[in-house]
C-alpha cells in the first residue's frame, strides 16, 4: 500500500516537533461545475523543528504518533520569506 503524501502550508508552529499543515484541495461542484475549494488542516510530526509559519511542506502518512497526529513532514519545498515572519 502506498503511503499518502500530501503538499500544503505551515499555518501554526506553536507545538513542541508538531506543525499545523492547512492542504486546499479544488475540485468541481458537481451539479455546478463550479471550482470549490476545501481546507483541511492536518497536524504532522517535524522532529527539528525546521519548519516556521509560511513554510511550503511535503507531508506523509505515518502511523498514530498522538491523539490526532497521523502525518510526518518529508521535505520543506520552500521557505517563508523573512519579511512575513518579522510582520508576525
Amino acid at each position: 500500500m502506498a503511503l499518502k503524501e500530501r503538499l500544503g502550508t505551515v499555518v501554526s508552529d506553536k507545538m513542541d516537533k508538531t506543525v499545523v499543515v492547512a492542504v486546499i484541495n479544488r475540485f468541481p461542484h458537481s451539479i455546478y461545475q463550479k471550482t470549490v475549494s476545501r481546507t483541511t488542516r492536518y497536524k504532522a510530526h517535524d522532529a527539528e523543528n525546521n519548519c516556521k509559519v509560511g513554510d511550503r511542506v511535503r507531508i506523509t502518512e505515518t502511523r498514530p504518533l498522538s491523539a490526532t497526529k497521523r502525518w510526518n513532514v518529508a521535505e520543506v519545498l520552500t521557505k517563508a520569506d523573512k519579511k512575513e515572519e518579522a510582520l508576525k
